[in-house]
């Protein structure tokens, strides 16, 4: 609930602290006080939109501060503080502080960390609900009559919410395999023409590096072919350089004893045959491997030529041809077992629908349900609040099945008709300020206790009646109060006023070309004082103070 609120140069408040209590607070004050300014003030902590004339004049920046407690932070308000990595200890009171520049722009903070208006605007349906002569937010809003519904009824959507999901999940399933199949269907043709290139082809991993060194090594035994041709005639026969060194070394072994320099002539002859010996095998062995056959060189280069267009045609290496082949096949096969797994795709969604239609159907029946009881409620309250000849309907519709979702297959609305055989229409087209303000408090009524924001704010919910309405209206304001915790109403009722726990006067004051509001908390004698004035205007007659004790003995 709202505890405090600080509020600095907005508009003609100077200045101001506020504290606040559970219970129902009342604020009053004379028309033109500056009523209206407090709640411009509590709107910019709820993310409106921040007017440079809110400032005050003279005065560089305005700023408003407000703060929160709660016996336990609302899932509402801890989703969105952790989405947007705020923390929060338990216990903490949050703070939210907004300004305002004079020369446009503004600033706002969450326990002093900055941020958005955009966030505030999301923690403002758990923190306040404020319903003004013209409101367009809270109750007025369509867009949360499910909710409230619900909430009424007791639902309990995790359930619902968990089957959509399930649901959902398996028609994306589905609807994807299905665009998948259709592909490939259409690419099956040229799938299985692909595939029977590659399979003719029959590429090996490494046979591309294989055939390459292979060709390579023919295209040069192809270059070097005459002149190791010309080698080999020098090598062989009986006059060639080697057979020479081997007759000269022979003859020297006959004469090596002689002498030792003959000797060791004849060792480095010996190592020259040796080495001429080793020579020849090289060559040899050069030219076995160097050794080429057109045909088979031709082949190579033809076999790599198809290979490597191949690749450049799937647009990979040659040594992923292979793998390429085991993923064509495998599409293939999934193309034949594809009808098998979309019909247990289709029997999964089918299933998935069933399961969530059922839950659907049951919280559409508890709604249905839900919103009688809630009619009846309402229309319990509407006579004591002069809405006699009203009626309220609480519509619940089945939506397309396109519409449905993780809160089932419907929609629901309040609606009204204010005079008897009058069409029921939307809560916001109702015509007079005092009406829609009366319906709000009787809905809220029916609904309390049903869970909302931790703060209510009425703005003169009680227009245009007196008497016993007023009373009916007062005793309501205080019923709830009680029910939610804290509801605060501006009013000019001394019948709603005298129900106050708390009262705040709203004044204004000049002094010279100055003007001031200001807001004070009253004590017992100053809200007799206020009362009393609240019922007979400028001059405070006895009379009127009589007429305040017993409005404040009676409730």
């Amino acid at each position: 609930m709202l505890t405090r609120l600080s509020i600095r140069n907005i508009v003609l408040i100077e200045a101001l602290d506020l504290d606040f209590a559970r219970g129902l607070g009342v604020l009053t004050g004379e028309t033109g006080a500056g009523k209206s300014i407090l709640l411009d003030a509590v709107g910019l902590i709820l993310g409106d939109r921040a007017e440079t004339a809110l400032v005050r004049a003279g005065e560089a920046k305005a700023s408003v501060t407000a703060s929160f407690e709660f016996a336990e932070l609302p899932a509402a308000i801890a989703q969105a503080l952790d989405d947007a990595d705020i923390d929060i200890e338990p216990g903490e009171p949050l703070l939210i502080r907004r300004q305002v520049k004079a020369d446009g722009g503004s600033k706002a903070f969450v326990n002093d960390q900055p941020t958005s208006a955009g966030l505030l605007r999301e923690l403002a349906p758990a923190l306040v609900e404020l319903h003004g002569q013209h409101d367009d937010r809270g109750l007025v809003n369509p867009r949360g009559h499910r909710m409230l519904l619900d909430r009424y009824a007791g639902i309990d959507l995790g359930g619902l919410e968990k089957r959509w999901r399930s649901w959902a999940k398996t028609e994306a399933q589905l609807s994807e395999a299905r665009a998948a199949q259709e592909q490939a269907k259409l690419d099956e043709e040229l799938l299985t023409a692909h595939l029977a290139e590659l399979t003719t082809l029959a590429p090996i991993v490494g046979e591309e590096v294989q055939l390459a060194s292979a060709r390579s090594d023919m295209q040069k035994g192809e270059k070097l072919s005459g002149e190791l041709e010309d080698l080999r005639h020098v090598w062989e026969g009986s006059d060639s350089p080697l057979a020479s060194l081997r007759v000269a070394a022979r003859k020297l072994d006959r004469i090596a004893p002689e002498h030792a320099m003959l000797a060791d002539a004849l060792a480095s002859l010996d190592r020259a045959v040796i080495e001429a010996g080793e020579a020849e095998d090289k060559l040899e062995a050069a030219a076995r491997a160097l050794v080429h056959d057109p045909a088979a060189l031709d082949a190579a280069e033809t076999r790599l030529f198809e290979l490597r267009a191949m690749a450049r045609k799937h647009r990979c290496d040659v040594d992923e041809l292979p793998e390429l082949m085991i993923d064509m096949r495998g599409k293939l096969d999934a193309i034949e077992s594809g009808d098998a797994e979309l019909s247990a795709l289709e029997s999964a969604a089918k299933q998935a629908r069933e399961t969530y239609l059922k839950t659907a159907e049951k919280a559409h029946a508890a709604r249905v349900k839900a919103a009688k009881s809630l009619d009846k409620a309402v229309a319990a309250e509407l006579a004591p609040l002069k809405l006699d000849a009203a009626r309220f309907l609480t519509s619940v519709a089945v939506l397309p099945e396109d519409k449905w979702g993780a809160y089932g297959m419907d929609s629901a609305e309040f609606l009204i008709a204010t005079n008897p055989g009058a069409d029921f229409a939307p809560l916001a087209k109702i015509a007079s300020g005092g009406e829609l303000s009366r319906f709000i408090l009787a809905l809220k009524v029916a609904l309390a206790e049903k869970g909302g924001a931790a703060t209510i704010i009425f703005d003169e919910i009680d227009r245009g009646v007196g008497g016993a309405v007023a009373s009916a209206i007062g005793e309501r304001l205080a019923r709830l109060a009680s029910a939610e915790g804290q509801l605060l109403a501006v009013t000019h009722s001394p019948q709603v006023a005298a129900r106050g726990g708390m009262h705040y006067l709203i004044a204004k004051a000049s002094s010279g070309t100055v003007t001031k509001t200001s807001v004070a908390a009253l004590d017992q004698a100053g809200r007799q004082e206020e009362i009393a004035r609240m019922l007979s205007g400028a001059e405070v007659t006895p009379e009127a103070r009589a007429q305040a004790d017993r409005l404040l003995e009676g409730v």
